[in-house]
């Protein structure tokens, strides 16, 4: 099992552009097969960040979640809208920064 945090900070006023692509990536990885858990949290301190907790059976699970197109579809709308982004990968042995 690897667990996934990625941390975005998002332009100032993008966060209504940002939702209904969020909603839909969210419940298109729910579906996918080696996905535990799934889901997306807003900073009660900084209204701007963006924080996914994500869950996986393994990591050829995340492998494949990366090819599917609600993720494509998510990162193009988030993209322009990004001021920056942190992926950490937890393996049982290691964190992996991206």
């Amino acid at each position: 099992m690897i667990y996934v945090l990625a941390t975005l900070m998002t332009k100032q006023g993008s966060m209504e552009a940002l939702r209904a692509p969020a909603l839909a990536c969210i419940e298109g990885t729910r579906k996918e097969k080696g996905c535990l858990s799934y889901e997306l949290f807003t900073s009660v301190t900084e209204p701007e960040k963006l924080v996914f907790i994500e869950c996986w059976e393994s990591p050829e699970h995340l492998a494949e979640h990366m090819k599917q197109p609600h993720l494509i579809t998510w990162r193009e709308a988030s993209t322009p809208n990004l001021v920056s982004r942190k992926v950490e990968i937890i393996h049982p042995d290691k964190v992996e920064t991206r």
